[in-house]
């Protein structure tokens, strides 16, 4: 797999913003057929930081129920916590 094809988008909530600041952690969604080896390769290509740890989370598609009946399905995700060196930082938002 391609390095460019494995991060999808990095994930800007509370909690991640939080975890960026206290633990080094930063959260990226990621193609549902990565492993941990192509996304520590691939962010570490893309943002040129050291990478400690990989850890991911994987949530399978849901079905929508409206009034008992199936209207559609959620789309499922992957998502993986890469944990960065200790003197390693990624911003996002640089010079707003």
């Amino acid at each position: 797999m391609k390095n460019t094809s494995v991060l999808i988008k990095p994930l800007l909530t509370e909690k991640t913003t939080l975890l960026k600041d206290v633990a080094r952690q930063v959260v990226f969604y990621v193609h549902p057929k990565a492993n941990k080896l192509e996304i520590r390769r691939s962010v570490e290509k893309a943002f040129d930081v050291k990478v400690e740890a990989v850890n991911v989370v994987r949530k399978g598609p849901s079905v929508r129920k409206r009034q008992g009946r199936v209207a559609g399905r959620k789309p499922g995700w992957k998502k993986a916590y890469v944990t960065l060196g200790s003197d390693e930082k990624i911003e996002f938002f640089e010079g707003v």
